[in-house]
């Protein structure tokens, strides 16, 4: 279906909701939310320029924070009723802490950890 709604936060992301549900059988759907919220990546998050430096290098400029939730066997008539209750999940559960003003931050941070823990996965950039 794609993009169904932007939700501006007020830390200035936008939360995209995507709708990637598809027909399974004739009177079956895979429901699935797709949400993407891309994060700009700030030079004033890090405490060391060479840090910005290598998760810019990595990601680039904005990383892709992503998450999914999905129903399968879905019974035709029920799926914009099964999708309704999958956003409103993902926004009484999950919005209350990406909405935080150091999410962006601390996202990003996350990232740089993930290259520092791993740097396998990213090829050795350390």
């Amino acid at each position: 279906m794609g993009l169904v709604k932007e939700i501006p936060l007020s830390n200035h992301l936008v939360v995209e909701v995507w709708d990637h549900s598809r027909a399974i059988a004739t009177d079956t759907t895979k429901v699935e939310l797709a949400i993407k919220i891309n994060v700009v990546v700030k030079n004033e998050y890090f405490d060391n320029p060479e840090h910005f430096d290598m998760v810019t290098r990595i990601f680039g400029k904005e990383i892709s924070y992503e998450y999914k939730k999905e129903r399968t066997f879905v019974h035709r008539e029920e799926k914009e009723k099964i999708f309704s209750e999958l956003l409103d999940d993902f926004i009484i559960s999950t919005i209350p802490y990406i909405e935080k003003p150091d999410f962006p931050s601390r996202f990003v941070l996350s990232k740089l950890s993930d290259i520092q823990k791993r740097p396998h996965r990213y090829g050795n950039p350390l």
